[in-house]
C-alpha cells in the first residue's frame, strides 16, 4: 500500500513530512521509499548513477535508509528564465520548455511518472507519494501530474496536510476538500494541522470544528519545531534568520539562486546572511558567490548593481571570497557562452579573481558524485582534507596556469582566501565547515568550537510519533506487518 500527502498550499511542510513518516515507518521495520512525480526546484542532488532529482526527495530516502534514485523524482524542473524551465526525466537532462510547451507533454510524463512509483513499489511494497504546491488549483487539474492526475490514477489514501501559522486553517482545508474532484475527495483519509505554536489546548474546539465541517479525521496537530533538514526552494530563504554569532558570511542572494542548500550547515554554526545584489558587503568576514541557474545573467546582474566591484573591495580588504559551481564560473576571467546560457554567442568578463575561463558550448550538463582531497593552499584548504559533494554544472571550466583547489577540480588564489570550486555540497563536510569558521574566528582573536551533531530524521520522526496518530497513518500507509508477503488481493 501507500500514501500520498498533499498541501493545502506551497511551504506547508508536505517533504518534512514525508521525510518523518519515512524514517517512522522505517523505525518500526517496513521497507518504504518516497516519491514525488513532478518537483520544481533549483536545489538538486545528483544519484550514484549521476542522475539528477530534487534534494527534498533525497532527503526524504536518507530518512528512509534508502539510495537516492531517479524514480523517486522522476520529473523535475528547474526555472531558468521567465516562464522557460529546464525539464529533467528520470535524472536526465530532456529539453528547455515554455511552461505552454510542457504542458502538451503532462499525458506522456504521468506515465513515466506512474511506471517510476510502480517500479518503487515492486521494490519495497510501500511508498509515500508527496503532491507539489496547493492541492486545488481548478485551472490546472486537466494537467497536475504531481497532485490530481496522479491521485486519480494511483487511488491511493490521501493526507491534506495545512500551515497553521500563517492563519486561515479552516478555510485552507475545507476550501481545499471541497474544491478536489468527487474521485480524489473520497481519498481523504485525514488531515494534518502543521507549524503549531503556542498551547495546544486552546486548540482543542478547532479540531472538532475541522471534524465537523470537512468530514474526515485529524490525525494531529504539530508543533513547530527547528529542524536541520534540507530546504526544498527559495520559498525558504525568506523564513532564514542570521543568527548572533561573532562571525557574519554574506552568501549572494543571485536571481537564479540555486542549491542553496549548500551552506545550511554554516546556518546552524554562524551568522549567514543572504545578501541581495546592490546591498552593502563592507561588514561581512566572508563572501560567497552560490550555484546559479544562469551564470551569464547573474554575472550581468551583479555587474549593474555595483555587486562586482564590491565584491573586489572585499577582496582587497583580505576578506576571503568563495565561489561554488556558477559562482566559481563568475570569479574567472571570461566566460564564452554559445547561446546556451544567453539569447546568441557572445564573451563576457568575469570578476576577474581566479585564473580561468568557462566556455558553455552545448547543451550537457555534468552530473557527478566525487570526493577529493582540497590542495594544501592558504589557511582554509590547508585544514580541509578530504571532503565529498557533488557536480551538477553545464559549462566546461579551463585553467590558464592556476592552482587547483581541490584534486582535479577548481582553482585558488596564491594566498588561498579565494577559491573557486564545482563541488556542491563541500560545506555539509564538518570539515570543511571547521576550516572555514576556525579561520574567520581565529582573525579575530577568537576560538570556534565544532557543535556536536544529532541524526535530526530520528529527532523528526520522534516528533511526529508524540504528535500525530502514527498507527493510523501506518495503517493507512502500511497495511501489512513487516516482512508478511502480500497476497494479490492485498496487493491489487
Amino acid at each position: 500500500m501507500s500514501l500520498l500527502v498533499l498541501g493545502t498550499a506551497s511551504h506547508v511542510g508536505k517533504s518534512v513530512t514525508v521525510a518523518g513518516i519515512c524514517r517512522a515507518l522505517f523505525n518500526r521495520g517496513y521497507t518504504v521509499a518516497p516519491f514525488k512525480a513532478q518537483n520544481m526546484s533549483l536545489n538538486s542532488y545528483v544519484t550514484a548513477d549521476g542522475s539528477e532529482i530534487g534534494i527534498a526527495q533525497a532527503m526524504q530516502a536518507i530518512a528512509a535508509h534508502r539510495e537516492p534514485v531517479a524514480e523517486m523524482n522522476p520529473i523535475l524542473l528547474k526555472p531558468k528564465a521567465e516562464s522557460i524551465s529546464q525539464v529533467i526525466v528520470l535524472g536526465k537532462p530532456y529539453r528547455d520548455l515554455p511552461i505552454r510547451d510542457y504542458y502538451k507533454e503532462t499525458d506522456a510524463l504521468l506515465e513515466v511518472a506512474v511506471a517510476a512509483y510502480e517500479d518503487l513499489m515492486a521494490e519495497t511494497g510501500c511508498v509515500i507519494c508527496e503532491g507539489a504546491g496547493g492541492a486545488a488549483e481548478l485551472n490546472l487539474y486537466d494537467r497536475d501530474i504531481a497532485n490530481i492526475r496522479l491521485a486519480e490514477r494511483l487511488q491511493i489514501p490521501i493526507i491534506l496536510v495545512a500551515d497553521i501559522e500563517r492563519g486561515g486553517v479552516f478555510a485552507q482545508l475545507y476550501g481545499t476538500i471541497s474544491l478536489l474532484p468527487p474521485k480524489v475527495r473520497s481519498l481523504v483519509a485525514g488531515v494534518i494541522i502543521n507549524k503549531f505554536r503556542g498551547d495546544p489546548e486552546i486548540f482543542a474546539s478547532g479540531i472538532d470544528l475541522i471534524k465537523e465541517t470537512c468530514l474526515v479525521p485529524v490525525l494531529g496537530v504539530v508543533p513547530f519545531t527547528d529542524l536541520n533538514l534540507p530546504s526544498e526552494d527559495s520559498l525558504s530563504l525568506s523564513d532564514k534568520r542570521a543568527s548572533s554569532s561573532p562571525i557574519r558570511i554574506g552568501i549572494i542572494h543571485l536571481p537564479r539562486i540555486s542549491n542553496f542548500t549548500d551552506f545550511e550547515a554554516l546556518e546552524r554554526s554562524t551568522s549567514v546572511t543572504y545578501v541581495r545584489p546592490g546591498d552593502p558587503l563592507d561588514t561581512y568576514d566572508c563572501i560567497i558567490i552560490p550555484g546559479t541557474k544562469n551564470t551569464v545573467e547573474d554575472l550581468l546582474h551583479l555587474r549593474r548593481t555595483g555587486t562586482g566591484d564590491a565584491i573586489a573591495k572585499a577582496r582587497e580588504r583580505g576578506v576571503p571570497v568563495i565561489g561554488i559551481c556558477g559562482g566559481y564560473q563568475m570569479l574567472g576571467r571570461r566566460i564564452y557562452d554559445k547561446g546556451i546560457e544567453s539569447s546568441g554567442e557572445a564573451v563576457y568578463d568575469g570578476l576577474n579573481m581566479l585564473p580561468v575561463e568557462t566556455s558553455f558550448s552545448e547543451y550537457q550538463k555534468t552530473t557527478i558524485r566525487v570526493t577529493r582531497q582540497a590542495r594544501q593552499v592558504g589557511p582554509i584548504l590547508g585544514a580541509m582534507g578530504e571532503v565529498s559533494g557533488y557536480e551538477i554544472h553545464m559549462g566546461e571550466t579551463i585553467s590558464a596556469g592556476g592552482t587547483e583547489a581541490f584534486e582535479g577540480d577548481g582553482s585558488v588564489s596564491d594566498d588561498g582566501l579565494v577559491f573557486g570550486t564545482y563541488l556542491h555540497g563541500l560545506f555539509q563536510n564538518a570539515s570543511a565547515v571547521t576550516a572555514l569558521l576556525q579561520y574567520l574566528y581565529g582573525k579575530k582573536g577568537l576560538i570556534y568550537t565544532e557543535e556536536e551533531r544529532t541524526d535530526p530524521y530520528d529527532h523528526l520522526a520522534r516528533h511526529l510519533e508524540e504528535h500525530l496518530d502514527m498507527n493510523a497513518i501506518v495503517e493507512l500507509a502500511a497495511p501489512v506487518i513487516p516482512g508478511e508477503k502480500r497476497s494479490n488481493e492485498q496487493a491489487d
